[in-house]
């Protein structure tokens, strides 16, 4: 779904130093700058020995959809999205510590934030409201009566002697 070429630039340095020119392009319409994205550097949890003590790899992610340049439309429907990463304030909160280096982890961070956004571009499509056809409204009589007549036969016998 995602271009490869995307993630490769993602995970080339150069291009994750944020700066006024690199944006995180979404569609051929729509990017988001670079500066718009907040990255901090964290300590990963669990096992990993002497180096996960040392080492900061994991990426927090941080990402303002009210404060961003994306259309108003897209906004509206990604903090309609029901997911928890989204703060009550319209923050996008996405940690990654899945990879021992920061590069990966950042990339990873920023296609999972890929993930949330691409589906929020396209705007859901109008319910149009259909009839039961005759055959059908016939078909759901005729068992409504056979499921009556099943019924009336479940009660006490009356008593004729």
């Amino acid at each position: 779904m995602l271009d490869i070429v995307l993630f490769q630039r993602c995970i080339s340095r150069q291009d994750l130093i944020p700066n006024i020119f690199t944006m995180l392009k979404i569609s051929d319409q729509i990017s988001i700058p670079y500066t718009e994205i907040e990255f901090s550097a964290i300590r990963a949890q669990g096992p990993g020995g002497q180096n996960v003590n040392k080492v900061s790899s994991a990426i927090h992610l941080r990402f303002d959809i009210e404060a961003s340049s994306l259309p108003d439309a897209v906004k509206r429907r990604l903090l309609l999205t029901p997911d928890q990463r989204i703060t009550s304030d319209g923050v996008l909160i996405i940690k990654s510590q899945n990879h021992r280096s920061q590069d990966k982890n950042r990339a990873e961070a920023l296609s999972r934030m890929l993930e949330l956004v691409i589906p929020a571009l396209q705007a859901p499509r109008k319910r149009i409201p259909t009839r039961p056809s005759r055959v059908a409204k016939q078909k759901r009589l005729e068992t409504k009566k056979k499921r009556g007549c099943l019924k009336q036969l479940r009660g006490k016998p009356n008593d004729q002697a």
